[in-house]
């Protein structure tokens, strides 16, 4: 059971952000979020988007800093990651195969 938060990196809407993500569940997640008071907006299929501005918050409250490399490498052994091509899917509203 960890929570996992990346470097912020990704530059948009005048900040940069960071990705929070869970190698054990969503459920874990999403109660971890809650707990930080995340807003449900920030949350993206796998991850939630946070803001360089709560970065230090959020790994005092217990989330593991880890590169992004070493992030998305755990999503992907957790089974939680959610591909580009499922992403697109699940915004278009059609199916993915295998």
């Amino acid at each position: 059971m960890t929570v996992l938060i990346d470097t912020p990196l990704w530059p948009k809407h005048g900040t940069v952000w960071a990705h929070l993500v869970s190698d054990a569940s969503i459920e874990e997640l999403q109660a971890f979020a809650r707990r930080v008071g995340l807003p449900p907006r920030s949350f993206d299929l796998d991850h939630f988007d946070v803001p360089v501005e709560r970065y230090d918050e959020l790994v005092a409250a217990g989330a593991e800093p880890v590169s992004p490399r070493e992030l998305v490498a755990r999503l992907r052994r957790s089974g939680l990651r959610v591909t580009p091509r499922e992403r697109r899917a699940r915004a278009s509203g059609s199916a993915v195969d295998g």
